[in-house]
C-alpha cells in the first residue's frame, strides 16, 4: 500500500500512476467491511462470554439470595370487583408509589385483618393482570398442606416498609436480587418456594435459616411446620 508515487510516475507516466493509486484506495475501501464484520463478531463473542460468566457466578449464589423479599405496610385492602376470592391491596414497599397487589385471601381472612399489617412481599415479580386488575408482586403467607388454613407472615414492630429481609443473620452480606426478567427466565422463585417453611415456633425460614428483619424474625400467628407461598 505504501509506494513512492513520484518515482513510479517517472517510470510509468501520470495516468498509470493515478490508476495504481485508485486501485490501492479501492482495495483498502473493499477490505473495510470485512474488518468491521470481524470486529462485530469479536464483540458479540465477548458479550456471550461475559453473560456466561455472569450466569455461572449467579449459580454459585443461593437462589434465596436472589429473590427480593421486602417488608410491606398494607395501606388499604378491599374486595376485587370482578373476582370473589381476591382482595386488592395497596402496599407501601418503600417506593415512590404504593404497590397494587391482588391476593386470593378472601376465603381465609377479612380485609380488616389485612389492612394496617406489616406483611412480607415478594417484590421482583413481573406485573400481571388478575381478573383485569394489574398485580405487581405477591404477599407471602403460611398455609397447612390441605390449604384450609392460611395466615399472613407478619413482621415485628419497627421493621421499616421497603426493608429487604434476610435469611439467617441480619448482619450477613446480601447479594443483588434478580431482575423481574431474570426471575422469570431462571425460574428463581420456583427454586426457592419448595424450601420455604415455618419452624416449630412459627418463624418463616428457608432450609432452616430464619427470615429476619432489622427488628427481628418474621412469623405467622399459629401455623407451625407450614408451607409458605
Amino acid at each position: 500500500s505504501h509506494f513512492n508515487a513520484r518515482a513510479f510516475d517517472r517510470r510509468t507516466g501520470p495516468s498509470q500512476a493515478m490508476a495504481f493509486a485508485l486501485r490501492a484506495v479501492h482495495s483498502i475501501a473493499a477490505a473495510a467491511p470485512a474488518f468491521r464484520a470481524t470486529a462485530r463478531v469479536a464483540r458479540r463473542a465477548a458479550a456471550v462470554q461475559t453473560r456466561a460468566m455472569a450466569d455461572e457466578a449467579g449459580e454459585e449464589v443461593s437462589p434465596v439470595e436472589l429473590v427480593d423479599v421486602r417488608v410491606g405496610k398494607v395501606l388499604k385492602a378491599y374486595k376485587h370487583p370482578e373476582a370473589d376470592k381476591l382482595y386488592i391491596e395497596e402496599i407501601d414497599v418503600g417506593e415512590a408509589e404504593p404497590r397494587q397487589i391482588c391476593s386470593g385471601l378472601v376465603p381465609y381472612m377479612s380485609a380488616e385483618e389485612i389492612e394496617g399489617q406489616n406483611v412480607i412481599v415478594l417484590a421482583n415479580l413481573k406485573s400481571r393482570n388478575l381478573a383485569g386488575v394489574p398485580s405487581h408482586g405477591m404477599i407471602l403467607c403460611a398455609s397447612d398442606e390441605a390449604h384450609e388454613n392460611v395466615e399472613l407472615l407478619v413482621c415485628p414492630e419497627g421493621a421499616a416498609p421497603g426493608e429487604r429481609v434476610k435469611f439467617g443473620s441480619w448482619d450477613g452480606e446480601q447479594s443483588q436480587p434478580h431482575t423481574e426478567n431474570q426471575m422469570k427466565k431462571k425460574k428463581t422463585w420456583e427454586k426457592v418456594a419448595p424450601d420455604l417453611k415455618t419452624t416449630a415456633d412459627c418463624v418463616a425460614a428457608y432450609k432452616g435459616l430464619e427470615m429476619v428483619t432489622s427488628a427481628g424474625p418474621v412469623k405467622c400467628k399459629s401455623l407451625a411446620n407450614a408451607l409458605i407461598g
